[in-house]
């Protein structure tokens, strides 16, 4: 297991000095072949705290249209769709939105092969609800924040964007991926025009390990 924790570093760190440096992660899909215990964040489930979320705040997704960032293999577009919305995911994997569409072949989701830094125009100002969790951790520090103007462009008006990263103080390293972000960092949605509603920080206990969260809960 410890292996499989450690590939997203091993292949960023072969992909970062090339002209595609975040191939890595189409890479590392390829390599699972079709073994989900093969990718380090795929749970096969929603994320707990998106379901929280849309829980705590009876989230109704009629009518509405949300985007995925980062679908992975499908679970919390997947999610969405069951509560209502329209839902868009896009990755930047061709062999993950295949995984995808493979898992769910009856599925309303639109899922695409897209780049964060090279949506279609036409997605500004577009989107009811917006899920970022863990991309932004497999970018480098210069990119992040162009990352993060980047996602907060696809809230409508009265839109939410809910942010899930692991979390460190200024201060603490970044150590191997997925890089835990700061609140100063997360503070960029901020400057590109976003109110943060609340921030949760907290702690989740493994077996070997303590893993810092926050969950940020954002709107234009």
């Amino acid at each position: 297991m410890d292996d499989i924790k450690k590939r997203p570093t091993i292949l960023a760190q072969r992909y970062r000095d090339t002209d595609e440096p975040q191939a890595w992660c189409e890479a590392l899909y390829v390599a699972a072949d079709g073994d989900a215990d093969a990718v380090p964040w795929a749970d096969l489930v929603p994320n707990s705290y998106l379901v929280s979320w849309l829980d705590d705040n009876y989230i109704d997704g009629a009518g509405r249209r949300a985007l995925v960032i980062g679908s992975g293999l499908g679970d919390d577009a997947e999610e969405l769709r069951r509560r209502g919305f329209a839902v868009v995911a896009f990755d930047l994997s061709p062999t993950a939105i295949e995984w995808c569409r493979r898992r769910f072949p009856e599925s309303e989701v639109e899922y695409r092969v897209d780049d964060l830094f090279t949506l279609p125009d036409s997605w500004s100002r577009c989107f009811d609800f917006v899920f970022e969790s863990y991309t932004l951790q497999v970018f480098p520090e210069e990119r992040r924040a162009r990352a993060m103007h980047r996602i907060a462009d696809l809230l409508a008006p009265d839109a939410a964007l809910l942010v899930i990263c692991r979390g460190r103080e200024p201060d603490q390293p970044l150590g191997d991926l997925p890089w835990p972000l700061t609140i100063n960092e997360l503070q960029q949605f901020e400057r590109a025009g976003l109110t943060a509603r609340g921030i949760s920080d907290q702690l989740d206990e493994h077996e070997d390990r303590t893993i810092r969260r926050f969950v940020v809960e954002y709107s234009r």
